[in-house]
Order: structure tokens, then sequence, then C-alpha cells
């Protein structure tokens, strides 16, 4: 969820949620509190269990966990992208900027990616499919620091509390710093690198931008520190603390430490998908309240939200899975006892399928949850 771009309520449109504590409490777990809970215990696992037995296990687990948590938060964005495209990209209706964008998501995005990973394979070229899993790593704090920023403006609005454009701006800033510590952090030598098989090479990191990267992170910190203590005076109170929370969780274990835990490290995709997943929830569900009645009469919720989580089940399987699995065992050559494996691996057309649909899942969602989508309406209620 590109959340930088969710919309939010003006002050007079602001309704707040009225649930219960029990409510916003088991809602900070889903967009991240949750995380909060995992560090202790992972401590207390690798105490008594060890270090190596817990890793294994928690891997075996996370890796099952991806068919139904991961893969269909990326696959749920197919479904959100490509509803209504023809009025999407040609209706006159629609700003033309907002068409703009999704015709550079919807088609120039998986044309270019397409034709990048086609090549590579059709070439051999292990170090092509490594500049596409580059940019992968390099889009992903982007994407996670984004949707950070989605959890705080978004909840907050729905809990009666505006982000004003100047707190704004500094979690923005604190978000785009911290994507680019977590990317420059720790500086490395260039090297080989291995991912999904391909075994490609990789430029260095520099100490000097760890270190420039280190200095703008402490910067934006102090700058949100004090725009939310003095936004908080004029207002009267702080922004709500899950909302809060769930933001700085985002970016500072997710993105900034993510490897700060050798255990949780492991489940940090997966409490990624969650948070990803309660939003589309949230807007699903109340767009399909708001069209069960009249005058559209529309189907009953479960099965609107049902059927959506079904589809993204199965095209989960068939991009993550299926498809992959079928080219690389009928295209890839199995390697003879004592042949070493290629650059390539075993896997190569996995490896395009998997860093094709994370990299265009972060340019759809830049489009999805923009406030000239006039489905996030309902993220504000049905």
């Amino acid at each position: 969820m590109t959340s930088g771009t969710i919309p939010l309520t003006s002050s007079a449109e602001a309704s707040p949620v009225s649930d219960s504590n029990v409510g916003r409490f088991v809602e900070f777990l889903l967009v991240g509190g949750a995380t909060l809970v995992l560090f202790p215990l992972s401590w207390i696992v690798r105490k008594v269990v060890g270090l190596d037995p817990s890793e294994l296990a928690i891997g075996f687990l996370t890796f099952y966990a991806a068919y139904v948590v991961n893969d269909p938060h990326f696959t749920v964005t197919y479904f959100l992208f490509y509803k209504d495209a023809r009025r999407r990209a040609f209706d006159p209706s629609v700003p033309l900027a907002s068409r703009v964008r999704w015709v550079v998501a919807g088609v120039l995005v998986p044309a270019a990616l397409f034709a990048w990973a086609a090549t590579a394979l059709a070439l051999g070229s292990a170090q092509g499919l490594g500049w596409m899993a580059q940019a992968m790593f390099l889009l992903v704090g982007w994407h996670y620091v984004k949707q950070g920023f989605g959890v705080v403006t978004v909840l907050s609005s729905r809990h009666g509390v505006r982000v004003g454009d100047r707190e704004r701006l500094a979690i923005l800033a604190h978000c785009f710093a911290g994507w680019a510590y977590a990317w420059a952090n720790p500086a490395m030598p260039a090297g080989e690198f291995e991912e999904k098989g391909v075994v490609y090479w990789a430029p260095a990191h520099p100490r000097w931008f760890e270190l420039s990267a280190l200095a703008v992170l402490v910067a934006s910190s102090v700058w949100l520190v004090v725009t939310l203590v003095t936004e908080a005076k004029k207002r009267g109170r702080f922004l709500p603390l899950a909302p809060l929370g769930g933001f700085l969780i985002t970016v500072w274990a997710w993105t900034i430490y993510s490897s700060i835990d050798p255990l949780v490290r492991y489940v940090i995709p997966a409490l990624h998908s969650i948070q990803y997943l309660y939003f589309v929830w949230l807007m699903k569900r109340n767009e399909a309240r708001a069209q069960e009645g009249p005058p559209s009469f529309g189907r009953p919720v479960a099965v609107r939200v049902g059927g959506l989580a079904v589809g993204a089940l199965v095209l989960g399987w068939l991009l993550f899975h299926g498809v992959p699995g079928f080219l690389d065992g009928a295209f890839v050559p199995r390697p003879r006892r004592n042949v070493i494996v290629g650059p390539l691996g075993e896997t190569p057309f996995f490896a395009a399928f998997y860093v094709f649909v994370n990299i265009h899942h972060y340019f759809m969602d830049h489009v999805v949850w923009r406030r000239d989508n006039p489905d996030t309406a309902y993220l504000r209620g049905a």
C-alpha cells in the first residue's frame, strides 16, 4: 500500500469511528503492534530451544504461511488496480493526471518489466535478472515506509484526528530518510549475491553514503518529534497512539532495523502483508456494505469480500508457484550429477516472476491508494 497518497479527510470531513478499546487494540496489533509482542517471544524461544532449531522452525512456518498471507497481499492488488480498467484509462471524466498514472503503472511498467525479464532469460543473463532484484530491494523500502505513512494518516483520520500539513511533511521526510538509511546500511563492498537461485554482482554501498543517510535520518527524527509535539499543543491532543505506533514500527522495526532479531526478521514480510490486507478488508468491506442495500442491492458483504480473498489466493498460487514452476520444469534442463548449476540457478522463471510481481505491486499500489481513486473514500466508512 503506497499509503503516502491515501486520501485524508479535511478536518470538517473527519468522522471518528466509534469502536471499543478492544477493537482499537486489535487494530493496533494488525497494523504493526504485534511486532512488540514477537520480540520478547523470540528471545524466550531462543533461550529455551536454541537459535538453530527455532530458526529452522520459524523459516519453515513462514515459508508455507506465505501461500495464504504474503502471496495474496501481492495479488489482491491486481483485482483492485484493474477494476474498471477502461474507465480509469480512457474516461474523460477521470482527471488526466490519474489516467496517465494508471497507464504508466498498468501498461508501461509491466511491459518494461516483461521485456527486461524476457531478455535476461533469453540471453541466460543472471546479471540482467540481478539488476531487477536490485531494483526490487531499492523500492521495497519505499513501499514499506509509505505504507506506514498511510497507517498514521488514515487511521488518525478515522479516529477523528486530522494529520496537519506540517505533520504530514515531517512524517513524509522521516519516511524517506528511513528508506534511504535502510538502503545504505550496512556499508559493504561490491560482490556476488544470490536471490531465488540467481547469482549476480551488486555494486558497493560506500561508508560515506551510510553516514550521510544516518545524518539525514537523525535530523528528520528531531524534526518529527518537534513537529508532533508542537502540533499536539495547538490541537490539544497527540495523534492517536495506535496509528502513530504502527507508523514508527513500520519505519524502524520493519525497514531500518529489520534484521535486529534473527527470528522476527522472518515474520516481517507477513506482518507487512497483514497490515496491507487490513486496509484492503476495511475498504472492500465498507464498499460492499454501501452497495448491499438500495439502490444497488449488491451481493452480501461476506460473499464479495470472500470472493476477493479466494481470487487473491488462487492468483497468488498461479503467479508464485504454478506458472513459474511449470516453466522451470519444462524449459530449464535438470543438472546432472557432479555438474555445477549455472548462475541462473534451477528456477530462473520463479526468480523472474517473483521480482516482476514485487516491482509491479509497488507501482500499482502507488495508484490504488491515492485520494483521486474514488474507492478509497470507503476507508472512512460505508
